[in-house]
């Protein structure tokens, strides 16, 4: 499965043209017993998924240019099959959107419903964002990550 993924810098801030390359890929959540009784959860590539199933986005990012790359902001859509299920382990917490225009934290999100607005769930989720903080050095590379689940 592939999805559309976009990356924006702010206005001020652009990287030049192919400075930071981008590559996006899709892993699985394999659930296993362990031998002290507990599940053990490994990522694997998300080679045949089914309802249900959850999900690790991962975005690897890398400065390729020969300047520290400012004001990065990734951003990836919620493609309509998934649910947003939150940040991966260990990964930063994205801005979310529930229309790509307006982004914070889900519970300041709201979505119309006829003349009244409710609060905003993660199955309404539409577009995940992270604005990264520090500058990506020459040659530095990183990554962000959020997870879904199929539906």
């Amino acid at each position: 499965m592939s999805y559309l993924l976009f990356i924006a810098a702010l206005a001020n801030a652009a990287p030049a043209p192919g400075q930071v390359e981008i590559h996006a890929s899709v892993l699985a959540e394999a659930r296993a017993p362990a031998t002290d009784g507990t599940t053990r959860v490994t990522l694997v590539p998300a080679a045949r998924i089914t309802p249900g199933d959850r999900l690790v986005y991962r975005i690897e990012y890398r400065n390729n240019g020969k300047q520290a790359a400012t004001g990065l902001v990734i951003a990836n859509p919620v493609p309509a099959a998934l649910q947003y299920a939150g940040p991966a382990d260990g990964a930063p917490a994205p801005e979310l959107s529930v229309d790509g225009q307006t982004f914070g934290p889900l519970s300041a999100l709201k979505i119309r419903s006829g003349t009244t607005l409710r609060p905003a769930t993660a199955a309404d989720i539409r577009v995940v964002r992270w604005r990264l903080a520090q500058p990506v050095a020459a040659g530095a590379r990183g990554q962000v990550s959020f997870r879904a689940i199929l539906k």
